[in-house]
């Protein structure tokens, strides 16, 4: 056998360009010998062929060719392996969505290591199970906040409580035939508040999943402290709620205006758009691959599209009002079955709006402190976008503009997106924040010094409308995803939710200015640190 020429580059080329040579310019051999052309020699094998350039006198052992051949068999079952395993994987993490109806929604493509972190941020945010529910629907055996109750367990030995100290309730679930409820999944807030002092904290609601929940407080001040628990939805709710989005993902649709001279056309748009006989045109953003679709017009082309606007609501999509009634069952305290307490700061900047002659609702808007040289600047996000009439012009996503920040330790980026998602699939907002993650990512890289924060979701007050559309569910889901999405980054947070949830004024969408106060001061305490701290 023969010993093949050193400027080989790997057994696996190596043999393939033999084989080629070999093809061209002799017939096949036996397994175990050599055949002599010329000044040439050759060696074949029982599956490939493989050449040497000169005539050598030293020669591979005995079955050499055909060792390599089972190297190179071997290494190309490996590689093939690989690639089967890659795919199960894939198929392992996408079966957990096998009941999903929303199939006409478009996802961007993700690479392996996005969809496993797909995979377990739809873990962590997974809801716990509740018995289906019987047609008709009856509030009897769901929960029910006036027969629910929370006690205020024992502090310390002599039953008193210090300042920073921490505050432990439990909370029992019952349903309106006075019954204790028997699994978890309602969802509750708890806050501790001091009306006088205007203060409050939070209290994390931890779930046992047997009808009962508890939560602690940590305490801050001295004096007076009341604790109020809420009941947003039942559990009976939450399974209504997952599977509305899970049927109509496309319940808020959107419009575009088409224009050719005289001629108009309104189409619907969206990222879950339903396949029918009419063509689409496809917007999806060539840099961050973010999706966007219109049917398209019937006499026009898709370049002559001139706005995007939100559409409306889709009607008659429940059957289950009774599970979403104010002062019922949706966003009622539940009473204290003892005592319900216990007993044991702003600065305004000297901006001035510059008028861009920007829509009131779209923006952009900008502001300037001409004394400390400060500017502020202000977009709202790409589609879906929940204003009327945004000029495309207008339409931009923050990844991009992210991109065109060019950053440093004079810059500040405030970013805030989730309430838009609300009614899409969850992956439609992982997605969107991947790419934002990304872009913030190379901001950082490129300019470390710059300061990125970023406002969480908030609850909100609720009606029936509202709660098919923005509910306090859908928006700690996207909360929990925009919190386990950028941490481990440089980034800071300012935690909108917990400011709410604390605060004893209503919950809006908006926040009312007192709790904005406190979002800019924690936004200032991050850009002018106290010295020292």
């Amino acid at each position: 056998m023969c010993r093949f020429p050193s400027s080989r580059k790997s057994a696996g080329s190596m043999v393939q360009n033999g084989t080629d040579q070999v093809l061209q310019h002799v017939k096949p051999v036996s397994s175990s010998r050599c055949y002599t052309a010329g000044k040439d020699e050759y060696c074949s094998s029982i599956m490939k062929f493989q050449v040497c350039k000169r005539k050598v006198r030293t020669c591979l052992p005995r079955y050499g060719c055909i060792f390599l051949f089972l190297v190179v068999f071997a290494l190309s079952f490996v590689i093939d392996f690989m690639d089967i395993l890659e795919n199960t994987v894939k198929s392992t993490i996408h079966s957990s969505y096998a009941d999903r109806h929303y199939d006409f929604c478009k996802f961007q493509p993700l690479s392996l290591k996005e969809t496993h972190e797909e995979y377990l941020l739809m873990k962590s945010i997974a809801w716990p199970e509740t018995p289906p529910l019987p047609f008709p629907h009856y509030l009897s055996k769901t929960s029910d906040p006036s027969h629910s109750s929370f006690t205020i367990l024992s502090g310390r030995e002599d039953g008193e409580w210090h300042k920073d100290d921490n505050l432990e309730i439990l909370i029992k679930m019952y349903d309106f035939q006075g019954l204790p409820k028997k699994f978890g999944g309602d969802i509750l807030l708890a806050r501790l508040h001091n009306p006088t002092l205007g203060a409050g904290v939070v209290g994390q609601v931890v779930d046992h999943l047997n009808g009962s929940y508890s939560a602690v407080f940590y305490l801050p001040w001295e004096g007076n402290a009341e604790v109020e628990v809420t009941l947003v939805h039942p559990s009976e709710a939450i399974t209504v709620l997952h599977s509305l989005t899970r049927k109509h993902p496309d319940r808020i649709y959107f419009k575009s205006l088409f224009r050719s001279g005289y001629i108009n056309e309104t189409t619907v748009c969206n990222v879950c758009l339903r396949p029918t006989q009419q063509p689409v045109c496809n917007y999806t953003d060539l840099r961050t691959g973010e999706p966007w679709f219109c049917y398209k017009p019937k006499n026009l082309s898709c370049d002559t599209r001139i706005n995007h606007s939100k559409g409306r609501l889709k009607k008659n999509l429940m059957t289950t009002e009774t599970l979403f009634q104010s002062g019922v069952n949706m966003k009622v305290s539940i009473p204290a079955s003892g005592p319900s307490g216990v007993t044991v700061l702003p600065k305004t900047k000297d901006l001035k709006e510059f008028n861009l002659h920007s829509q009131k609702k779209i923006g952009p808007y900008m502001a300037l402190d001409y004394a400390n040289n400060i500017l502020v600047t202000y977009r709202c996000h790409g589609p879906p976008i929940r204003f009327s009439k945004v000029p495309i012009t207008e339409l931009r996503y923050i990844a991009n503009e992210l991109d065109s920040v060019t950053g440093g330790s004079e810059t500040v980026v405030v970013l805030g997106i989730w309430s838009h998602f609300s009614t899409f699939p969850v992956e439609v907002y992982i997605r969107r924040l991947q790419s934002i993650r990304r872009a913030v990512v190379r901001l950082l890289s490129r300019a470390p010094d710059t300061l990125v924060v970023i406002r969480t979701a908030n609850p909100k007050n609720l009606t029936l409308y509202e709660t098919i559309t923005n509910s306090d569910w859908y928006s700690l889901q996207r909360d929990k995803v925009l919190r386990a999405m950028f941490k481990g980054l440089n980034v800071h947070l300012v935690d909108a939710w917990e400011m709410v949830v604390a605060h004893n004024l209503p919950h809006e969408l908006h926040p009312q200015p007192p709790i904005i106060e406190n979002m800019i001061n924690v936004l200032l305490s991050y850009i002018c640190p106290k010295k020292g701290g």
